[in-house]
């Protein structure tokens, strides 16, 4: 523990003497110093980051590069201002919020990041046994023997890795847990970044360009790509709603996963546990962007180019051309189900025509499998046709590897940091210290139910990738809980005292804060309205009850609490 503290006043001696440095100083010192920055990033960079940016890049090309940073600017900033309070107060958030703004928020922002933790899990596993399986072809399951033992191999040396690397983080061998994740994130962005490589030439770098100014158009219309294939239609209605019902759905999806509810329970616990104080809150935001923003921006945009470049208005010509490679069966019938759904609007009286059937094919989901096997045609290297189904030859490519890596370290890293966040979480609810037995337990518990919820629960799923949206939309849909929370807490002179932002620096703050609000509550509504409609209407209203009847506990606490002091007084 000395050699602790010892470490930690060399730490803000260091911050101290750079306070008036120069930038490039600042930098150079800023960056030796990181650390929980990195966290956010390797969990923000997880399965949902992947499906997100695959599902914009198919149904919205390049002209939606500009959706997921900006929520992460959003997310960033939030982020930013549950940092500044813990550092500012030195107080744990969850009984600072307790205490200062209303217990019901305070409980429901750890119910909420237990519950994702306790989910997210699931599709980590399912993502990570994939990456292993399909892009790697490591422990594949034999299809003819039905075995599935590939899989419990798969799910248990995933638990086994995590499990370890979580254990280093309150040991001695905490430098190496940081070090490890961020190798991890740096894995992550180096081998999307290959993928792009590799098809460079392909590359539309004009549109790539203008894909980064935000475009809100593309809520009410679909993307420029589909307009000449709607026109021409059978159904123009019909596709023009069809797509922008997709469209939207993929929006939130992607914003989602920008920035979870359980993040931003990790921030500030895991700065408190570094002992980090107010000479840290410079090197709080800079962390931030160093360790979360530009990992993220960078994956999700390499992501979102190669989907585009594979998929975005186009479709697998064996659908329509049966002289063409056979699609497979998954594509097969993911495309019938989409002609049918066309026909049944025209009526028996009328076929679809060449573009319904377009149209139809280019609809169908990719995952990420799929989006491998399309990234092994650039190398040239073919397929052999068996019957109605395409059988990819053993034989991986280049660019296979180097996108299944980057998979299964996103999958093993948010496995990682769901586990750290969900032993703070237990830790805080049961009022134990950090880093004892509470605090593993709590750990181990997103590992057990990933594993298991995985294998016998969502195990059999046709889709495995596609875990990660309804997952994802259950994030967005408690995210404003935790954004409503941070505007009360900067705003509470009660909590902050002296640090309270002052003058236009807070009207700015509260300008900023107040639309991330809004975007995140207006991706909640639309998600509760179109996944639960009045039943979700009634879980969120009973839930600002709950908030409300907090508020008078509270109030009603702070006065039988004066009115005890004063008759102590007397």
């Amino acid at each position: 523990m000395s050699d602790q503290n010892d470490s930690l006043a060399k730490e803000k001696e260091l911050l101290t003497s750079v306070e008036n440095a120069s930038t490039s100083e600042k930098i150079k010192t800023y960056t030796k110093l990181s650390g929980p920055g990195w966290l956010q990033g390797a969990i923000t960079l997880g399965g949902g980051s992947l499906a997100g940016s695959l599902y914009l890049g198919v149904i919205g090309g390049t002209q939606l590069l500009w959706l997921q940073p900006l929520m992460m600017i959003f997310g960033v900033l939030m982020l930013s201002v549950i940092g500044y309070v813990t550092l500012s107060t030195g107080k744990s958030p969850f009984q600072a919020i307790n205490q200062h703004i209303n217990p019901v928020l305070g409980w429901g922002w750890l119910i909420a990041a237990m519950l994702a933790n306790l989910v997210w899990a699931m599709p980590q596993f399912s993502l990570g046994t994939a990456a292993l399986q399909q892009n790697l072809g490591i422990l594949v399951d034999d299809p003819e023997t039905n075995s599935q033992s590939g899989k419990y191999l798969c799910a248990a040396i995933l638990f086994i890795i995590a499990t370890v690397i979580v254990w280093m983080y309150d040991t001695k061998a905490a430098k190496v847990f940081d070090v490890i994740l961020k190798l991890m994130v740096g894995a992550i962005v180096l081998s999307f970044f290959g993928v792009v490589v590799v098809m460079a030439g392909q590359l539309e770098w004009g549109a790539i360009a203008r894909g980064f100014i935000p475009d809100f158009s593309l809520l009410l219309q679909p993307a420029d790509k589909f307009n000449e294939f709607i026109a021409a239609s059978s159904a123009p209605d019909y596709w023009k709603s069809t797509i922008l019902k997709i469209q939207r759905s993929k929006m939130v999806t992607a914003a989602a996963t920008a920035v979870g509810i359980n993040m931003t329970f990790l921030l500030p616990y895991s700065m408190l546990r570094k002992g980090w104080g107010k000479e840290h809150r410079g090197l709080a935001s800079f962390d931030l962007g160093m360790g979360l923003f530009i990992p993220f921006f960078l994956a999700t945009t390499f992501v979102v180019i190669a989907s585009a470049t594979q998929f975005h208005g186009k479709y697998d010509e064996g659908l329509l051309d049966h002289s063409k490679p056979a699609p497979t069966e998954k594509t097969l019938k993911a495309y019938e189900k989409n002609l049918a759904d066309i026909q049944g609007h025209l009526g028996a009286l009328e076929s679809p025509n060449h573009q319904d059937r377009q149209l139809a094919a280019m609809l169908v989901e990719r995952d990420a499998n799929q989006f491998a096997l399309s990234l092994k045609k650039l190398e040239g290297l073919g397929s052999e046709k068996t019957g109605a189904a395409e059988k990819t030859t053993d034989k991986k490519t280049t660019s296979q590897i180097i996108f299944g890596i980057g998979v299964l370290g996103m999958a093993i890293s948010t496995i990682i940091i769901l586990m750290l966040i969900n032993g703070f979480c237990l830790t805080e609810a049961m009022g134990a210290k950090m880093g004892g037995v509470v605090h593993r337990t709590g750990a181990l518990l997103p590992g057990i139910t990933g594993a298991l919820g995985f294998l016998f629960l969502w195990g059999n799923s046709d889709a495995k990738f596609l875990l990660t949206q309804p997952t994802s939309i259950f994030g967005m849909v408690l995210l404003p809980i935790a954004y409503f929370t941070f505007f009360c807490m900067i705003n509470s002179k009660e909590l902050m005292g002296d640090a309270l932002p002052k003058g236009g620096k807070r009207v700015a703050l509260n300008l900023a804060m107040g639309l991330a609000l809004v975007a995140a509550s207006i991706g909640a509504a639309w998600s509760i309205w179109s996944k639960a409609q009045w039943i979700g209407v009634g879980v969120v209203a009973g839930f600002i009850l709950l908030v409300w009847f907090g508020h008078g506990y509270r109030k009603l606490n702070q006065k039988l609490d004066r009115i005890e002091d004063k008759l102590g007084g007397k």
